[in-house]
């Protein structure tokens, strides 16, 4: 284990289960994720060795078949397997965000059905919120589900879609009209639906339509898709919860612990900048000595360092609150805002220290170059959570005058 980024206060099995992760990454994903990332190619060999490791059924509950682990125990995997390769955590993550909105909001009907085959991996979900003309105005939302006897008629498109191809079930939000006359408040007409589909691209069942891979300047490997619902035909009992009008609020739920999740990778990212760099600084030689020994690299190795330590500090922080079953839509903005932030520092700073070796794609850097942009933007950009986090300090410093 690295000195920096350690975590007190974890058990035996957690500590055991993060060995277990750090192993694999460094045996199974180091070694090969370069190679895959350049090729853009689906990394199948080691989601089957995550499945056998029951990692896509973490969170889920002992009684559907998974590990009941918490939020704190994924987002620490998680920062492991970023470390190794950013767009394996995002197989994951997307797949994680599903099986929790199905644990927290799903009738027992749906979490019978889901969960078990979720926890062992044979089903590997997806989830929609994002338009092409939304950007982060979720209540913009133009999807549209009609009721039709026991069905929903569900027309639209949706965008950016991590796990499009590859999933079987997408959770995906549109609004419902039925219930919610006009003049509704647009966050509280959306629902939820669970669509399942064959993975796969192309006409993916009856009215749904999951186009090729979007080509993307990093985060490869991972597929990310559109989504086009033209007559696609849901029964009314795989709306999320039963309810109509709830969707949003399940969605932000899931997004929330998806941020934790996202400043998760950021801390990975950076942690694995920072051993390239801090490597690399003690191989290269200029001027008869290590690069490592000139003032001016070891000052940029103490601030990598330092913010790797911060953003790990305050991703833990968000997950231990989130456990503890308090609000933590303050802590979760804060840690996936400094985390995404401080990642795209610290690789850049690996890159400055690599050099013009650092624009070859021989050196791992390369890649982490490329990856860290995606973090600024998952899961609500930079300026979303200071939003979040502007509101809810107003409302924790209410100036009583």
């Amino acid at each position: 284990m690295s000195r920096l980024a350690q975590t007190h206060g974890l058990t035996d099995i957690q500590r055991e289960i993060l060995s277990t992760v750090r192993d694999f990454v460094d045996k199974e994903i180091i070694p090969v994720a370069t190679e895959l990332e350049h090729r853009d190619e689906y990394p199948q060999d080691i989601v089957d060795g995550l499945k056998e490791l029951g990692l896509f059924g973490l969170m889920i509950p002992e009684e559907y078949g998974g590990l009941g682990e918490s939020l704190l125990t994924y987002a620490l995997c998680v920062e492991e397997i970023a470390r190794g390769w950013m767009s394996v955590s995002g197989i994951i993550n997307t797949h994680f965000i599903v099986a929790y909105m199905l644990k927290q909001h799903g009738t027992q009907e749906q979490k019978d059905h889901f969960l078990p085959r979720m926890a062992a991996g044979d089903i590997r979900g997806a989830f929609s919120m994002s338009e092409p003309a939304l950007g982060s105005d979720v209540s913009a939302i133009s999807s549209k589900a009609v009721k039709d006897g026991e069905e929903y008629v569900l027309n639209g498109q949706k965008m950016w879609l991590t796990n499009g191809g590859t999933s079987s079930l997408v959770a995906v939000l549109v609004k419902s009209d039925e219930g919610h006359p006009e003049g509704t408040a647009p966050h509280k007409s959306m629902t939820t639906f669970l669509v399942e589909k064959e993975p796969g691209f192309g006409e993916v069942r009856p009215g749904l339509t999951i186009p090729g891979k979007i080509d993307k300047m990093g985060y490869k490997g991972v597929d990310t898709t559109e989504l086009i619902m033209d007559g696609l035909r849901i029964p009314a009992n795989r709306v999320l919860g039963g309810v109509t009008g709830r969707g949003f609020y399940q969605m932000m739920d899931g997004v929330e612990v998806g941020r934790v999740n996202v400043a998760a990778r950021g801390c990975g990212v950076a942690q694995r900048a920072f051993e390239l760099g801090v490597r690399y600084a003690q191989q290269r030689h200029t001027f008869g000595k290590q690069i490592a020994r000139h003032q001016a690299i070891q000052f940029k190795l103490a601030e990598m360092a330092t913010k790797v330590e911060a953003a790990h500090a305050m991703m833990v922080n968000a997950a231990r609150k989130k456990d503890s079953g308090e609000r933590n839509d303050l802590e979760a903005g804060m840690a996936k805002y400094l985390a995404s932030e401080y990642c795209k520092e610290v690789v850049e700073d690996a890159f400055r220290i690599h050099g013009g070796y650092g624009f070859s794609k021989e050196y791992e850097i390369e890649r982490l170059y490329r990856e860290a942009p995606m973090l600024l933007i998952g899961e609500g950009t930079a300026e979303i959570q200071k939003m979040i986090i502007g509101r809810r300090l107003l409302e924790e410093y209410r100036f009583q005058g």
